[in-house]
């Protein structure tokens, strides 16, 4: 299939979300649309599977003008739309979710056999490996992210838009969807690859196309460099290289002896941890997810009780404190879920930079906002933190993710810490926004307060981090310095003890 949009234009009152662009995604092409957050991208692909219509331009299918009112036109058209936040129906199973708006019956019976075999069928073919019976919501999520594969391709498309589709997957799940992606277009289907991660846009796509501020700011091939199209997607040059130390690590602040995490089901999910971070450091905990890095971080922060063992910071015991004394101790947090976790979606940005300062005088009283205080504060950490919104009342929920993830770091960098816990600090984000991320966190280290950097992103780990220590179905594998080999941290992540990994 050959889609082309000619001079499309989406307003949102005065906002000019896509203004006059032009695409062309060619058949058997990925085509990968790179920007920042906000600038226009899935704006974009909304207007073309018919959840927005255009203001201004046209679209058209193998060169023949089409009107695309609504989802369902997309899709008899063959374009087919996996979306950043699924569309599943989490208490269905697979094959009843391949159903749904297209229930095939006999008799007025549900032909739910035939769902199931066509996701076999589907699974085999494209090793997508989906259980058709299983419970959506009791899958990890990158086989939910198969299953939404799975619905638009047996509803017949021809062209498929991924929106953002790595954000929450693991490295292998990423190399798993690439090369679905690879083989989709090798049976000659179309894939616009919408995305912010520079690395997978290169190693994927055949022709990379960059949005920013709502236009085409250029198009390249995957033979660009990083440094390249940083530059075409923020206006500027941007690092995210290693920034060398300049003064040494202080004395020990956060201490953990041997801590245990058993959940409500009976599983040890973080099993006799022990570990330090010294003042101006900052210690990288590395793993694949779901190996005990949430349960640690929500530890420190006294979202979950431990069961064995002690924490201290700055000689102050903090075992089984509760957040509120967590957070009075100096502790600061960054949840890897900054949507669930970060911040009130329906509050404005103003009520949510202080919804950790509600017992200060300063900014409540007897449980009523003192309102010319709050305006003050947030006016200072906008600027300060360079939060994009159009006004402090804003709702945070309708801010890009980079600007959200800003609020959550103005509020949480803007008092005194003693320790700052990030969990997956830049997930979803893009590169301007990652080196503003990253910026902050050395910030914070150099003014003396100890990090514990969560990430599943080792580039992230190799740029902040002064030690890694990886974890493995809820142990310290091992403690390294950051110049290791990444081939020795991949062996780690997998459960090798450092100790016996071969010499390279």
């Amino acid at each position: 299939m050959k889609l082309e949009l000619r001079g499309v234009t989406k307003r949102f009152g005065t906002l000019v979300a896509n203004d006059h662009i032009d695409l062309t995604v060619r058949p058997g092409e990925i085509c990968a649309l790179l920007g920042e957050n906000g600038a226009g991208k899935s704006t974009l692909m909304n207007v073309l599977y018919g959840m927005y219509h255009p203001d201004e331009g046209e679209i058209l299918v193998d060169d023949e003008p089409v009107r695309i009112g609504d989802p369902r036109a997309a899709m008899r058209l063959g374009i087919g739309m996996v979306h950043q936040h699924f569309m599943l129906v989490p208490v269905f199973t697979v094959a009843e979710n391949l159903m749904l708006g297209r229930e095939p019956t006999t008799l007025g019976f549900l032909r739910q056999q035939s769902a199931r075999e066509h996701v076999r069928e589907l699974s085999a073919r494209y090793n997508l490996d989906v259980p058709p019976d299983a419970l959506v919501e009791d899958l990890p999520v990158g086989v939910q992210q198969r299953v939404e594969i799975i619905k638009a391709l047996a509803g017949g498309a021809q062209l498929l838009i991924l929106d953002e589709p790595t954000a929450v997957l693991t490295p292998q799940e990423i190399d798993d969807l690439l090369e679905v992606m690879r083989s989709l277009r090798d049976e000659g289907r179309s894939i616009v690859f919408i995305s912010h991660k520079l690395k997978e846009a290169r190693a994927v796509a055949d022709r990379i196309v960059v949005i920013r501020g709502g236009r085409v700011a250029g198009e390249t091939g995957p033979q660009a460099s990083e440094s390249e199209l940083a530059e075409l997607m923020v206006g500027r040059s941007v690092s995210l290289d290693r920034i060398a130390r300049t003064d040494d690590i202080g004395a020990e602040r956060l201490r953990v002896d041997g801590l245990t995490v058993v959940d409500r089901h009976g599983v040890t999910v973080v099993d006799d941890v022990s570990l330090s971070v010294g003042r101006g450091e900052v210690l990288g905990i590395a793993g694949v997810q779901g190996n005990g890095q949430t349960e640690l971080a929500e530890v420190l922060l006294g979202l979950e009780r431990p069961t064995h063992g002690r924490i201290s910071l700055d000689g102050a015991d903090l075992t089984g404190a509760d957040p509120d004394e967590c957070m009075r101790s100096g502790v600061g947090y960054i949840p890897e879920d900054r949507a669930h976790d970060g911040f009130v979606a329906s509050f404005s940005v103003a009520e949510n930079l202080v919804l950790d300062l509600l017992d200060d005088p300063r900014f409540a009283r007897r449980g009523i906002l003192a309102p010319d205080a709050v305006k003050e504060n947030a006016a200072q950490r906008v600027q300060e933190f360079d939060i994009r919104t159009q006004s402090i009342g804003t709702p945070v929920g309708s801010l890009s993710g980079g600007n959200q993830q800003k609020v959550v770091l103005a509020r949480e960098m803007s008092r005194p810490l003693g320790l700052l816990v990030a969990s997956q600090p830049t997930r979803g984000l893009d590169v301007g926004s990652i080196e503003f991320v990253h910026g902050r966190i050395r910030a914070a280290r150099d003014a003396g307060t100890a990090v514990l950097l969560v990430s599943t992103e080792l580039d992230e780990i190799y740029q902040l981090a002064d030690r890694i220590a990886v974890m493995c179905r809820g142990r310290i594998v091992g403690v390294v310095d950051a110049d290791v080999p990444r081939e020795t941290l991949g062996l780690m992540m997998a459960g090798v003890s450092p100790d016996d990994v071969p010499a390279p």
